[in-house]
């Protein structure tokens, strides 16, 4: 991707002051400018939010782009990621409000125990397994046996690049390996980690790496660059309702500021119905914000099709996968014990809409 898409460089900000300006809240999300967004008696001046360039963050696309921000009685601020991970360093300073990234970052953040909880999911089933052509033919005729293949004839195993430990495309890819195909991750392939979608995408592109597990647009990225991958597994088959990227609130906005915390879950869950009901135009949206040269308005469509876009605002849809997670973060030392769905999830909010 480019060193935009990369780039922590702050996006401006919608504003809009409602009404008799009494309103006490902030909202949710556009370019980071360090501002105090605690006042007195508990209120918020505005709302800080940290994204990623990835579809599972589609919402603050739509949300930006359409002016659904300025429906909110506040400031609405965001900052850019290139991965979950970068986010959970950055949150030891508290200084985000809203948080929409990985469900395994959002539960170290927990863990760690800055105040939060999930209160709206992004998207589900959203990673993809990619493979060389290559491989996917021996996939076709060997099945799980095509890694063994592959090392028998390359004299080296099978390596994957992906996010970093710990990061939703990591964990799901060693629960593939692991619980679908009965492989060991750490023996019978390679895993090596990578920065965010933008270093996967030019690993793929430059075929350092023969495979990896990733979310759209970089899917749709790499074909439409005609590099030999394709995929050989999809989360929605092996894992149905899996979770990927989740809105984690800050409680000074969750339990503080409930109703403007509502009202951000219920812009999000506008912007889910207009990308699902407006691909395209969503599209147009996601390639604006991530930017065009990373992400061309053609190829932003074309990912939307995907089997992989599948956007969601309702949390109950991925509390199953969420425990699976939460169990992998756990056994991977990311966490210090198995987060409960009660610790996590803050269904509240989503249900009062």
């Amino acid at each position: 991707m480019s060193e935009h898409t990369r780039s922590n460089a702050p996006v401006v900000s919608r504003r809009r002051f409602l009404g008799a300006a009494g309103a006490t809240g902030a909202a949710a999300l556009a370019g980071c400018t360090g501002t105090v967004t605690s006042g007195g008696g508990g209120g918020l001046s505005e709302i800080q939010v940290a994204y990623m360039p990835i579809y599972p963050d589609m919402q603050y696309f739509v949300m930006r782009e359409e002016g659904y921000f300025d429906e909110l009685p506040v400031d609405v601020s965001g900052k850019l990621f290139s991965d979950g991970p970068s986010i959970v360093q950055a949150s030891a300073k508290g200084d985000f409000d809203v948080m929409m990234f990985g469900i395994v970052p959002a539960m170290i953040v927990m863990d760690k125990g800055i105040p939060s909880k999930i209160t709206a999911a992004n998207i589900e089933d959203a990673m993809q397994i990619l493979a060389t052509d290559e491989f996917a033919g021996m996939w076709d005729e060997h099945g799980t046996d095509a890694f063994a293949v592959f090392e028998e004839e390359k004299g080296r195993r099978f390596k994957f690049g992906t996010f970093p430990p710990g990061s939703v495309p990591d964990i799901l890819l060693r629960f593939w390996i692991e619980e679908e195909l009965g492989l060991d991750p750490e023996e019978d392939v390679e895993i090596t980690a990578l920065g965010g979608a933008g270093p996967v995408r030019q690993a793929l592109l430059s075929e350092k790496i023969d495979g990896t597990s990733i979310m759209e647009p970089v899917p749709t990225v790499v074909e439409a660059n005609d590099a030999p991958f394709s995929p050989i597994a999809w989360a929605g088959d092996f894992m149905p309702g899996q979770p990927a990227a989740v809105t984690l609130m800050h409680d000074r906005l969750r339990e503080d500021n409930r109703e403007i915390a509502t009202e951000f879950v219920r812009q999000h869950q506008r912007a889910t119905d207009f990308a699902l009901s407006n691909p395209d135009r969503a599209a147009e949206h996601a390639s604006t914000v991530i930017g065009e040269e990373a992400l061309p308005v053609e190829t932003a469509k074309r990912a939307m099709r995907s089997r992989a876009s599948a956007f969601i605002t309702n949390p109950h849809e991925i509390e199953n996968g969420a425990s699976i997670f939460s169990r992998y973060a756990a056994r991977l030392g990311k966490t210090g014990s198995e987060l409960s769905v009660d610790s996590m999830f803050d269904y509240g909010v989503y249900d009062s809409l």
